[in-house]
């Protein structure tokens, strides 16, 4: 895993999209403070950049520099999550300004998938993470449901896990205001 991770990461560092394994579904990533590279990816996604894609951490302390300030009750629904879980926030900050969403909020995940945690690391950046399919399609169970044109389209294919036969499921979704209400969007 670690050389498919330090592969990953140059690509990741030199501006350049990649195609990994999350702890979700198969993603579409690249550095999340690059407004170039993100908009390559809605550009593989042809999705609209009206439509916010998410972005994985490490941890809380990573989590802190990408947002004006964190919820208190974000910390509790970390702790208390049994599946990876999104949050969207109020105030993004050092972001892609094409990542952040017209309200200001953004998604984030605290990844747990060793692959994911590594990169981070590696690259020192948050990195976005989004389904990888065209906008509008189903979203891949496994490696071997990656549309052709989105594997032709990124600069490096991760090859770690493109084995895994068991179908992937998309994190729960839950959104915070300024006054640290939750709304469930997906479970």
């Amino acid at each position: 895993m670690h050389n498919e991770v330090r592969e990953a990461a140059g690509v990741i560092r030199s501006g350049g999209i990649i195609l990994y394994p999350t702890d979700t579904v198969w993603g579409i990533g690249c550095d999340a403070t690059s407004p170039k590279a993100v908009q390559r990816v809605y550009d593989i996604k042809q999705r609209s950049d009206h439509m916010s894609m998410l972005v994985l951490v490490s941890g809380p302390e990573m989590l802190e520099k990408y947002l004006e300030k964190v919820p208190a009750v974000a910390s509790e629904i970390i702790r208390s999550a049994v599946k990876p879980t999104t949050i969207i926030y109020p105030g993004a900050v050092n972001l892609a300004a094409n990542l952040v969403a017209g309200d200001g909020s953004v998604g984030i995940r605290i990844t747990s998938d060793p692959f994911c945690r590594e990169l981070i690391h590696m690259t020192g950046l948050p990195i976005v993470s989004t389904s990888a399919n065209t906008s509008g399609k189903p979203s891949p169970d496994t490696f071997h449901d990656i549309e052709r044109a989105i594997i032709d389209q990124v600069d490096h294919v991760v090859r770690w896990r493109q084995d895994e036969t068991t179908p992937a499921n998309p994190s729960a979704i839950i959104k915070l205001d300024e006054h640290g209400s939750t709304t469930l969007l997906r479970p």
